[in-house]
């Protein structure tokens, strides 16, 4: 159903500029100026190549041995090559800075061969906004550099081998136009032929002679690209680079971000130093998928457009709202009230928000449709992501008790979404009304829905109460209440003992039961509805593990039965669909909330470290897994997977220190009754 894809791997980004690589570290997206908005690849290769004494390789010969890491606690990589045939070994450190539109690499040449000249090759296919035409590559004297450009986006490329600093030897061509692949190919010889400048579908091509490097000798060179929206800017950059030159801020943002993951001290209980890991990472990871606008993009892997012609690349608010509620729980205030400011200025009139939204905070791509099948008017929406932003709101105040804050957003985004809530529901059931779910495949009602529905007009209330309106509070308070009553009598199932995925109302009144058992149904207890260990909870989650585990050595829990997405087994019994992060951790946040002891609670930290054990060696994790490989499936990294590890381990530990502390507390009980 899908083609070969190649995940991402190794993001690294300063909310404005964002870099991937893709699993063989081929550099493949160049997003600017926002994250994920453009692309100015377009996921197109950019080309790294070696000639060494006559002999040339490109990076993706498969004979080299590839080691994809990042340094500790920070946003620089760590990579290792090695080609046995070429007998050269490469290690790059890249990162983009912190602060500037500056991607900058470390290369370090290690000749494992006989005395050699050796040069480097760094490619660049443009696509600037995302359309490969009308663009120009030139070189540019006045900063030495090669230069591409169209309308407001700027890039320059240049580099620093020993004490000079400069291009001397560069290509521009076209690519793709009348045969031409491009001035990689020009490199191949060891060669490149300086054309200076090049319009329309362009690439560029720049050299680092690196001289005559002796056996088991080593050269280092670096390498940079920057960014800027327009020809001065992009100057003033290129000369600050020259000025303090590209240690300095390679330095910088190594240092910056250790700072930054371990601003709290963390105690990570009993849980292995892999899963300690994989949580600090997974800040590092939402950190770089999140722009400086506020926008929480769901996945920046360019790839997916190949079968889907559309990507991952938009804020879905539900999504997006999960991940502010995990960066929240992490005490990272910053990156939940950008979101929050967002959200505020992208609500509609009504109160309710749309499928998703662009980075930039447009309007997404869309597959819900304004109109039933019958042409009546409907809502092409899924409610659940209004009733979740609601539900994280609530969370960053309680959090952070950032009272003047939220209280910009009282009666723009919480009251008006809030009474979008307490209106849209069925006058039959008094449930809110029909939707799509939070997978986007079916409308009706759904049990994630409801309890998310719940959950904001819960935290609406709370808000009402802080501000005095007791009125306000009372009615959502009433209708949740209602909602809670209406969820046990039409969508749990006495006969089976569990609540239902959905259920959609005819118009005579009937009740259709969508049986299939989903994962999601673990928002009933995690938002709040219903106890974690209610009987009805209990046996639901008990199902959801029963039918959804996949019975292969990799494991990890499916969607729901028969999930037909990146699909890759016809066994349903055994593979009801490919397991997912997200909805592996979603049950271990059940085993958490419901543990009464360490031995219960301890089933959790086993699926955290499965979940380590799963992911990419560098810390990434994918949205799915290769039920038989365990290898990545669809987008990667998915930010959603980082939030839920940062959630997880937060619970977990909190849990744990509960439990800890719960027969001291029951001692001094006993003590103050029996001095009574």
């Amino acid at each position: 159903m899908y083609g070969v894809r190649v995940p991402r791997d190794l993001p690294i980004g300063n909310g404005t500029l964002l870099i991937n690589f893709d699993r063989a570290y081929q550099l493949r997206d160049i997003y600017y100026p926002r994250v994920g908005q453009e692309n100015h690849t377009s996921g197109d290769a950019c080309r790294f190549g070696v000639w060494a004494g006559d002999a040339f390789v490109w990076l993706d010969d498969a004979a080299w041995s590839r080691e994809l890491r990042y340094a500790q606690d920070t946003l620089v990589t760590e990579v290792r090559l090695q080609h046995p045939q070429l007998k050269i070994g490469v290690t790059f450190n890249d990162a983009v800075d912190l602060g500037r539109d500056l991607f900058i690499r470390r290369v370090r040449v290690d000749n494992l061969g006989p005395e050699r000249e050796v040069r480097l090759f760094f490619h660049y296919p443009w696509t600037i906004y995302g359309i490969g035409v009308g663009d120009t590559a030139m070189y540019y004297p006045a900063i030495r550099a090669l230069v591409a450009y169209k309308g407001q986006r700027y890039f320059a490329v240049s580099q620093k081998v020993g004490d000079r600093t400069g291009l001397d030897r560069f290509a521009c061509g076209k690519k793709d136009v009348g045969g031409a692949q491009g001035t990689w190919r020009d490199a191949e010889d060891g060669e490149l032929g300086n054309n200076a400048i090049e319009q329309g579908s362009v690439d560029m091509t720049a050299a680092a002679h690196l001289g005559t490097i002796p056996a088991g000798g080593t050269a280092v060179m670096y390498h940079w690209l920057l960014a800027a929206q327009d020809f001065t800017a992009l100057q003033a950059l290129a000369e600050m680079v020259v000025q303090r030159g590209p240690e300095f801020f390679l330095e910088r943002t190594r240092s910056y971000w250790p700072a930054w993951v371990n601003k709290e001290e963390r105690d990570f209980a009993n849980l292995s130093s892999q899963v300690a890991d994989l949580y600090r990472r997974s800040l590092l990871i939402v950190r770089t998928q999140v722009d400086n606008g506020g926008a929480i993009v769901a996945a920046n892997d360019s790839d997916i457009v190949k079968d889907a012609r559309d990507h991952y690349s938009y804020m879905w608010p539900r999504d997006g709202a999960l991940v502010a509620y995990a960066m929240d729980q992490a005490r990272y205030l910053e990156v939940s009230r950008r979101f929050i400011d967002l959200c505020a200025r992208i609500v509609t009139p009504e109160g309710f928000f749309l499928h998703k939204y662009t980075p930039a905070g447009e309007p997404g791509s869309s597959w819900h449709p304004w109109i039933d099948r019958a042409g009546n008017p409907q809502y092409p929406i899924q409610e659940d992501e209004t009733g979740v932003v609601l539900f994280a709101l609530w969370h960053h105040y309680d959090v952070h008790r950032d009272f003047e804050f939220v209280k910009t957003y009282y009666r723009g985004l919480i009251v008006r979404s809030a009474e979008f809530l307490a209106r849209y529901r069925d006058p039959h059931t008094g449930l809110p009304d029909a939707s799509y779910d939070l997978w986007e495949e079916r409308r009706g009602i759904m049990s994630f829905t409801v309890a998310a529905v719940w959950a904001g007009l819960q935290a609406a209330a709370n808000f009402a109460a802080l501000y005095g309106e007791t009125a306000l509070e009372n009615r959502y308070r009433e209708v949740a209440g209602a909602m809670k009553e209406a969820t046990e009598r039409y969508l749990f199932d006495p006969e089976r003992n569990r609540f239902l995925r959905r259920i959609v109302l005819g118009e005579n009144g009937s009740v259709e039961k969508d049986l299939t058992i989903d994962s999601s149904l673990y928002g009933l207890f995690y938002f709040g509805m219903f106890a974690a260990d209610d009987p009805k909870i209990a046996s639901t989650m008990e199902a959801v593990y029963g039918r959804l585990w996949c019975q292969t050595p990799v494991g990890g829990i499916a969607r729901y039965e028969d999930d037909y997405y990146w699909k890759l087994s016809q066994d349903i019994e055994k593979v009801p669909g490919n397991p997912w992060f997200i909805c592996t951790m979603w049950y271990a946040q059940w085993l958490v909330a419901r543990a009464k002891t360490l031995t219960e609670l301890e089933a959790a930290a086993r699926i955290l470290d499965w979940v380590a054990a799963a992911a990419l060696p560098s810390g990434v994790l994918p949205e799915q897994l290769d039920p038989y490989s365990g290898a990545p499936i669809s987008v990667s990294p998915l930010t959603w997977s980082h939030a839920t590890v940062i959630s997880l381990v937060q619970e977990y530990v909190r849990k744990r220190a509960q439990l800890l502390a719960a027969p001291a507390r029951r001692a001094r009980a006993r003590r103050i009754a029996a001095a009574s």
